[in-house]
Parts: structure tokens; C-alpha cells; sequence
């Protein structure tokens, strides 16, 4: 059968053909599972996608492995990461990749890199950093000024992240975008 999987949902689903794996259990989750040990068949699902996942992974490229396991020959997988994002446990956080990681975690899996591509742009990765720098900044001063900064920075620092047009396509693309995507295929 044609079917993907959405790896981490959370509480999204992206369509009804796609099965909805999450280790903790939501609403949205058809599947409890570890993305280290995906309770699939080898080669029976069509597509995956995994966004913002693999860095709360103690193992990233066992799971982008085990991922490949399941997918069909000619299958594709998405995978979307954080490369300038503040520490966010979920329940850890441990990895960040740039595009030359993102070509690793895809490669070591057997799969044919077609796409590598910042996700977010510098503007995203600047907003993070000076929202997080100005809350932790607060927070300093007083405990509880954490979120309320946060939040109140992060409406007003939103407009540097209209600027990630401005260098998405640039020679300079890489320095500090908010993230990662690449798409791998599973040769046929």
C-alpha cells in the first residue's frame, strides 16, 4: 500500500493516507513508536516526513537509517532540521545540523540526495537568536520576565524575518540560516 508517514506529529495531520507516528501519545497520533524502531515493514511506506524531529534524537542517523528501512524502493523521505535554534528540550535537545550534515544523515542511510536547501532563512535565524538573547537577558535580571519578554521580543523583532528573502538565494545562504530541509530517495 501507498502510504507515508509523518514522523513526530505532534498534533498535526498532514493527510488522511498518512499514518501519524508519535512516541508520546496526542490526538493526532495513529502510531506510539521510537523513531529508532518504526513498527513498519522494511520497504512499506511510499514517503516520510519528519520536521524538526531528529535533533531530540540521542541517535539521529540510526533513526534516518531506520527510516530508509521502511521506506519502498523509489520512496522519498523529507527531513526538516534546526540549525539556528535556541535549546528547546522536547524532551532533550541535542543536535544541530548545517547542509553538509543534513547530506550525511541522508547518505549514511543509503539514500540519493536529491535536495538540500535552507528552510528558514538568516532573517529567521537572527530573529531567533535576539529573542532568546533578550528573554534570557530579562530573565536575568528577573526570573519570572522570561516569557513575557519572549513573547513581547517576539512581536517586535518579527519583521527581521521578512529578511530571509533577501539572502535565501544569496552566496551567503549558509551562515546562519534558521534551518535545514533535504529530500533522499531510496534507490529503486
Amino acid at each position: 500500500m501507498d502510504r507515508g508517514l509523518n514522523l513526530a506529529c505532534g498534533q498535526a495531520r498532514l493527510h488522511p493516507q498518512v499514518i501519524n507516528v508519535d512516541r508520546d501519545p496526542t490526538a493526532a497520533a495513529d502510531v506510539r513508536a521510537d523513531a529508532h524502531r518504526l513498527p513498519f515493514r522494511e520497504g512499506s511506506l511510499r514517503v516520510i516526513a519528519s520536521q524538526e524531529t531528529v535533533e531530540h534524537l540521542a541517535d539521529p542517523f540510526a533513526a534516518v537509517r531506520e527510516m530508509a528501512r521502511v521506506l519502498q524502493p523509489g520512496g522519498a523521505l523529507y527531513l526538516q532540521v534546526p540549525f539556528v535554534l535556541g535549546y528547546h528540550p522536547g524532551p532533550e535537545d541535542y543536535w544541530r545540523f548545517t547542509g553538509a550534515g543534513v547530506r550525511q544523515l541522508l547518505e549514511q542511510a543509503g539514500l540519493h540526495v536529491e535536495r538540500i536547501e535552507p528552510a528558514l532563512g538568516a532573517g529567521t535565524g537572527l530573529y531567533r537568536v535576539v529573542v532568546e538573547f533578550l528573554a534570557d537577558v530579562a530573565a536575568r535580571l528577573i526570573p519570572a520576565a522570561y516569557l513575557p519578554v519572549k513573547g513581547a521580543a517576539s512581536l517586535i523583532c518579527y519583521p527581521l524575518r521578512t529578511l530571509d528573502g533577501l539572502v535565501l538565494g544569496g552566496p551567503q545562504r549558509d551562515r546562519i540560516p534558521g534551518g535545514y530541509f533535504g529530500v533522499g530517495r531510496k534507490p529503486d
